[in-house]
């Protein structure tokens, strides 16, 4: 079973518990109660000079824990203050140390878009994703059918929040359909969790360009930015690079200053 497969199947037995300790019913009275305008990621990205989603990501399955006591109201705070286009942050507690009570602790903290990351696969959770006070989401095109995607999509768009496809492949261009606001590629495999940032430039030329590219994984130097921006993308998802760092938003602010 590769890496992909076994966080899927936790995350279903994760949201029939969750579902157990507050029903949908409880969480579509929240989502109705929210009022707050939603951020365009999409538009922050097509404005931004630099493009930086910078993520909050205390810890991956390959590397352990990156930044075991990283504070939800402080370093998201440290990147929207020093550039950041928007910020992803991580919800998925088993696997990568995060919780939704991050976005909501960060929410009111920050004025840029906040992503909820995290592996998405029933819409139970994009209710979660609106409650508390994320702007967009993610949908992985490796963990779902394309009906699901599809229905997932416009799900996101009736609560109002913008939607990030994520690709690996040319087989996942199917994936893409009018509910899609974002296309990002992820350099890292799923399965083997492997980086290769060429992932981008090979499938650069084929992507549509009618809506923002986004290049996820793997960037660390100022320079691939630039090759990347060439090549026609512009976001770029940038996590460990900065959270391994002693303070993640002086390092977010250093690499913006290199861009310039």
């Amino acid at each position: 079973m590769d890496i992909l497969e076994d966080i899927i199947a936790y995350k279903r037995k994760e949201i029939i518990q969750q579902k157990q300790a507050f029903s949908m019913e409880l969480l579509e009275e929240l989502v109705e109660e929210e009022e707050r305008p939603t951020l365009s990621m999409s538009q922050s990205l097509r404005q931004s000079p630099f493009g930086i989603i910078a993520e909050f990501k205390r810890k991956s399955p390959s590397k352990g824990w990156i930044k075991e006591n990283g504070s939800p109201e402080d370093i998201p705070v440290q990147y929207a203050t020093n550039g950041a286009s928007a910020l992803s942050i991580l919800t998925d507690e088993y696997f990568f140390g995060g919780n939704l009570k991050f976005i909501k602790m960060a929410r009111p903290l920050v004025q840029c878009p906040i992503l909820r990351k995290d592996f998405i696969i029933d819409s139970y959770q994009l209710y979660q994703a609106k409650a508390v006070g994320a702007d967009a989401i993610l949908l992985i095109a490796a963990a779902l059918t394309t009906d699901e995607c599809k229905y997932l999509a416009a799900k996101a768009h009736e609560l109002s929040l913008e939607v990030l496809l994520e690709i690996h492949n040319e087989k996942e261009l199917e994936y893409i359909n009018k509910d899609i606001d974002m296309i990002g590629i992820n350099n890292r495999n799923l399965g083997t969790f492997h980086t290769e940032v060429e992932n981008s430039f090979r499938l650069a030329e084929i992507l549509p360009k009618d809506k923002p590219l986004i290049s996820e994984s793997g960037i660390s130097q100022p320079e691939t930015i630039r090759q990347l921006r060439q090549a026609g993308f512009k976001g770029f998802l940038i996590g460990e690079a900065f959270m391994k760092t002693p303070v993640p938003g002086e390092t977010l602010q250093n690499f913006i200053r290199a861009l310039q």
